[in-house]
């Protein structure tokens, strides 16, 4: 009934039904008998049975919905306002837009500040966001650590001003927040989309749009910002189709370990291999690792893919034993996901048990920003566990990030890696030179190895180990391999060591 479309009164509708037409007959017998005093009296009592027996748990169509937690407005919410905003830009030449602003890194910030914390983080998050905003705009909680942001109409939002009021979301979204006394900082994305640029009319398409484009800036690294547009979106299913393929390939052996050769600076001998994943595809003879480990990382299949180079590593330093070369390294490079899982450590031990191989010959290549103190408690807790398993941590980068020196120690670094762009061109460049240097010093006062990447030439290779640096690997060396190459190359470079001269240090 049309009574029941009026807010806050759909209880009314209850005196329609069958069994309050009783009250009819008994309000004209009270009416003949006792006169107007007597109707009114039938009739208060209907409306008092039919407000008793209505649905208490029905909501008018017109009730907002919100999110209990940050007590935001939802999806639905801000799609809602946004078809409204498009008819007045419709009607009045007006414009708008619609923002997607996620935290980056929210995974890691859940982990180390638990449930409780988290949701005050979003929703001091989401009051710095509508501290920057206009009265009529909405900011909306879409899940995970992600907010809307509806722009109300404007005369005018075209892309420069637009990226303002991104930069301004972003900028308040960062503002650090005092959390069980002490700082919290927090980076963020931002995706946004405009009327003009959106691939279909409705609220729900510009918003998704918005959100595609947050993606891209996730994607990209953290604190970016992106627009949407169609070449967002082409990309964005060729990504889609290619993690379907990236996980294909995986499973039916198509992804497996090449072999990049790393040799001791002092004598040449082989002293050890990183594991390389290559993607063996029928239209090219395999794709580089950057490609594979993007594709992965889209999947999630990180983890899947350390398994499947330990296999492919373990398998092929069995048959490197055979051949006469029993204590060369394996270097397996890990990511920050990776080290956030508690269970990698049990994970290791058993692929370790399995093949028999020595937890001393595994190194494990993390990222410099793992190592960052006080800032990744799981990643810290995982670190020392897989020190105490044995293993050796490898740190990449170092020099190049916020790792401080003291977290050498507390996870027991065994090898520091010098990142390319140190070792460039440092046969002729004093510059090169001294940092190398004073990097190799710092290892050598801690009983650190080092190991070089990236060595492209040949008096790269003579100046970095007259600098004292322990390992070195690179296209001056080899370039990553298939097994089946690696035997052949392995009796190639013993050959060459013969009449080689012993390369001397400079002191320092």
């Amino acid at each position: 009934m049309a009574i029941k479309r009026l807010r806050g009164l759909g209880w009314l509708g209850e005196m329609a039904r069958r069994d309050m037409l009783a009250f009819v007959p008994a309000a004209g017998l009270a009416g003949y008998w006792y006169g107007m005093a007597g109707a009114v009296l039938v009739v208060g009592a209907a409306v008092a049975v039919a407000w008793l027996a209505r649905d208490a748990t029905t909501t008018p169509a017109t009730a907002p919905a919100f999110d209990p937690a940050l007590r935001l407005p939802v999806r639905a919410n801000a799609e809602a306002a946004l078809d409204a905003a498009l008819g007045e830009v419709i009607a009045n030449n007006r414009a708008t837009a619609a923002f997607v602003l996620g935290i980056d890194d929210a995974e890691a910030l859940l982990a180390i500040h638990g449930d409780a914390t988290y949701v005050l983080i979003l929703r001091r998050t989401a009051e710095q966001l509508q501290g920057v905003l206009r009265e009529g705009d909405m900011v909306a909680y879409l899940g995970g650590a992600r907010f809307a942001v509806v722009l109300a109409p404007v005369r005018r939002a075209d892309l420069e001003s637009v990226l303002q009021i991104a930069a301004r979301l972003q900028s308040a979204a960062e503002v650090p927040q005092s959390v069980e006394m002490r700082a919290v900082y927090l980076s963020a994305h931002v995706g946004f989309c405009l009327v003009s640029r959106a691939p279909t009319s409705g609220g729900s398409a510009m918003l998704a749009a918005a959100e595609t484009a947050a993606d891209e800036a996730l994607r990209q690294g953290p604190g970016s910002i992106r627009a949407y547009s169609s070449e967002i979106e082409q990309a964005t299913r060729e990504r889609s189709e290619h993690v379907e393929a990236v996980s294909a390939a995986l499973e039916d052996g198509k992804i497996v370990a090449h072999f990049l050769p790393q040799i001791s600076a002092d004598t040449g001998d082989i002293s050890g291999f990183e594991l390389v994943p290559r993607w063996l595809r029928p239209d090219t003879e395999a794709h580089d690792s950057a490609a594979v480990m993007a594709a992965v990382q889209a999947a999630g299949l990180r983890a899947r893919l350390g398994e499947v180079l330990l296999y492919h590593g373990f398998s092929a330093a069995r048959s490197w034993a055979n051949a006469g070369l029993h204590a060369v390294t394996l270097t397996l490079p890990l990511s920050l996901d990776e080290l956030r899982n508690p269970q990698l450590p049990d994970r290791l031990k058993w692929e370790l048990d399995r093949f028999e191989f020595s937890p001393a010959r595994l190194h494990l290549l993390v990222p410099e920003v793992a190592a960052t103190d006080g800032t990744q408690e799981i990643v810290a807790r995982t670190l020392l566990a897989l020190s105490r398993l044995g293993c050796a941590i490898e740190l990449a980068g170092f020099g190049t990030g916020p790792a401080p020196i003291a977290a050498l120690r507390r996870y027991s670094v065994q090898r520091l890696r010098i990142e390319r762009s140190f070792g460039l061109r440092v046969d002729v460049d004093p510059d090169a030179q001294n940092m190398v240097a004073a990097i190799l010093s710092l290892a050598t006062q801690l009983g650190i190895e080092t190991l070089a990447e990236g060595v492209a030439s040949i008096g790269e290779h003579a100046m970095l180990a007259q600098l004292g640096c322990g390992h070195l690997q690179g296209p001056a060396i080899a370039r990553a391999m298939a097994f089946e190459d690696t035997l052949e190359w392995i009796e190639r470079h013993r050959g060459k060591l013969q009449p080689a001269p012993r390369i001397t240090r400079r002191k320092h």
